[in-house]
């Protein structure tokens, strides 16, 4: 985007002062100067908008403080995640794009040379980079991608070829941090996997096209065409090998989630708790209906849910900190909180009816925006299934194969596993269909964060809300338990056609 700005926003301020800033110029560039339901449904960001919000500086946030940033402190960066996406989710996603999958990497593996010339960009000229790993025939295998880098010794350079799509802010980002494997000595592409930063203004990116994205309007999505060629310097460098870099990568991104989450579900409880406030139904307002107020606690917990681990993160997870084999913590706070995030969407959806089915209604946008978030950065079935295979290793590992005993001393559900001592006190068969592994995972995940939001209370956060949290997520692991203890094994009929019309038993 390269936006050139001449108004500097202060980031010396404290971070209190330094959000209450950046909350008031989103309200006013969303509500009170442009209608925030016509800035939902026009695809894009008017350019104006999007420099006005840079030019507060939020992604100095993710920026170490000996290039000119904030300090890249984890808090500072979740708060300004949730000031986002309580405006607008879209938004935050935009933020956290820039933020986890470009600056935190660059900051961590990027060349003194790399590291000083980009931030500086950023600083000054407000610039914005995104990622690119997702191909055509290789979402969620990775690992298998088909874009190739090759070294030329002679100009010190790496060329790299390849089609990469779904990559936020395709035909924006002014920098690009691009993944691709390398050929070994028969030819072939190798396992361990490279990442390079791309100057956009160089070429060498082509947008083939752009999709038509179902939701998140306010970013472009698209497939493009690699053909690049990028100095050895701003190759990304492992410290060990270049999977375990994109773990961490990709690890400290969802667990993150929190910061956009948090935000998102304290804007669905808002506008949830005043719509029913002032519906009334029946003579009385939707507020005093007891089923009504059962969907509101749910809501309120999801947000305490998502604040836990905003917490978590934040406490656990400092820019230098390797989370690589932070697998559980990561993936049970990405999946289950962005179903959350879907499910609250849904309630307020629910909750404000017909009105609610809109384009233009928070209520109905919402839904549609947060649903991507269960499917980008590891679609959620198969996050569960990785959960209950983390854990599957380390019993092996401890030699327990109780799954009670492995939990009352694992950190991550050390205190939470005592409400569920009858329901997990059972031997775990190592060789569950994958169906179990996942609703296994449904469970360890919700455990892991009833654990993070125990940690929370015990910290002093609205005890209430605290109980009220912990009555709802058992009942989730109590369902998702009952149905990974069940019996029944529904399969797919193939070739289902045959005997399957139920007009053929009408009789004249």
């Amino acid at each position: 985007m390269n936006i050139e700005v001449s108004k500097s926003f202060n980031i010396k301020k404290d971070i209190i002062s330094f959000i209450a800033d950046y909350k008031e110029k989103l309200t006013e560039l969303f509500n009170e100067r442009n209608d925030e339901d016509q800035l939902l449904t026009n695809r894009g960001l008017p350019p104006y908008i999007l420099r006005e919000v840079l030019e507060c500086n939020p992604l100095s946030t993710f920026i170490p403080a000996e290039y000119n940033g904030r300090g890249a402190v984890t808090s500072e960066a979740l708060s300004m995640l949730e000031a986002s996406s309580y405006q607008s989710l879209p938004l935050s996603l935009m933020m956290g794009i820039n933020g986890a999958l470009f600056l935190q990497p660059l900051a961590n593996y990027g060349s003194e040379e790399a590291k000083r010339n980009v931030f500086e960009q950023f600083i000054k000229k407000k610039n914005m980079g995104g990622l690119m790993i997702t191909e055509p025939d290789y979402g969620s295998d990775a690992l298998k991608m088909q874009t190739g880098f090759s070294y030329s010794e002679s100009t010190n350079t790496y060329k790299i070829s390849g089609l990469k799509h779904w990559a936020g802010l395709t035909g924006w980002a002014d920098f690009w941090l691009i993944t691709a494997r390398g050929f070994d000595d028969k030819g072939d592409l190798g396992r361990d996997i490279g990442f390079f930063i791309h100057d956009s203004s160089k070429g060498g990116i082509d947008v083939i096209e752009y999709y038509k994205n179902l939701g998140l309007y306010m970013l472009p999505y698209g497939r493009n065409k690699i053909e690049i060629e990028v100095p050895a310097e701003y190759r990304l460098e492992p410290t060990t090998t270049g999977v375990t870099m994109m773990l961490d990568i990709l690890h400290r991104s969802r667990l993150q989630f929190p910061g956009m989450s948090t935000g998102h579900l304290r804007r669905m409880l808002d506008e949830a708790i005043l719509h029913c406030k002032d519906r009334i139904v029946g003579g009385v307002n939707l507020f005093k209906y007891d089923q009504v107020r059962e969907r509101l606690a749910r809501l309120q917990s999801y947000f305490t849910v998502s604040s836990a681990m905003s917490y978590f993160t934040s406490v656990n997870v400092p820019l230098t900190a390797d989370t690589s084999r932070m697998d559980v913590a990561a993936n049970s706070i990405k999946s289950v909180v962005t179903d959350y995030m879907h499910e609250a969407s849904q309630s307020l959806l629910q909750l404000v009816g017909a009105k609610g089915y809109r384009l233009d209604h928070i209520a109905g946008r919402s839904m549609v925006d947060s649903r991507p978030f269960q499917i980008f950065e590891g679609s959620n079935d198969i996050l569960y299934q990785q959960i209950s295979e983390s854990v599957l290793k380390m019993m092996r590992k401890s030699k327990e194969t109780n799954l009670y005993n492995f939990l009352k001393n694992y950190n991550l559900t050390e205190n939470a596993v005592g409400y569920f001592k009858e329901l997990l006190n059972f031997e775990l068969d190592t060789k569950m269909k994958q169906r179990q592994l996942v609703e296994l995972g449904k469970a360890l995940g919700s455990i892991v964060s009833m654990e993070m939001t125990i940690r929370l209370g015990e910290k002093g956060f609205n005890s209430d809300m605290i109980l009220n949290s912990l009555k709802v997520i058992r009942s989730e692991i109590t369902s998702s338990l009952s149905t990974f203890s069940s019996n029944e094994s529904p399969d797919v009929i193939d070739e289902y056609e045959d005997g399957s019309s139920w007009i053929q038993f009408i009789r004249a």
